[in-house]
């Protein structure tokens, strides 16, 4: 398995936005061979004296982090799709993000243990 993740901060007025944005990409994820697409909403984030997630992504006091990544086979099949998923025009119809993209933070991460 291969794991595409992020954290990014979303203003806490538009969660309903956001969920409304995240069910439709998540379709066009899988639509293009992710197998799982995981989205949560910060509920326990604490705040960090040197780092935390809220830092990472220089969350403002009205905005909730969220984190979520996109499970795929493997790399190679995540490195043949994402550019086509993220060229899908659906996701250009879905408009703006509901949140500052340019602060969230991501990668691709290989599957240690899986229990």
């Amino acid at each position: 398995m291969y794991v595409m993740s992020f954290v990014a901060a979303v203003p806490t007025a538009s969660k309903e936005m956001y969920l409304t944005h995240c069910k439709a990409a998540a379709e066009v994820f899988k639509s293009h061979g992710a197998l799982r697409v995981v989205e949560l909403w910060g509920a326990d984030v604490p705040a960090g004296q040197t780092t935390s997630f809220a830092m990472a992504v220089q969350a403002k006091e009205d905005e909730t982090v969220v984190t979520g990544w996109q499970e795929w086979p493997d790399k190679a099949t995540c490195d043949a799709n994402i550019e086509k998923a993220m060229s899908d025009p659906r996701l250009a119809e879905m408009g703006a993000l509901p949140f500052d993209g340019s602060r969230m933070i991501y990668g691709g991460f290989d599957t240690l243990i899986d229990v």
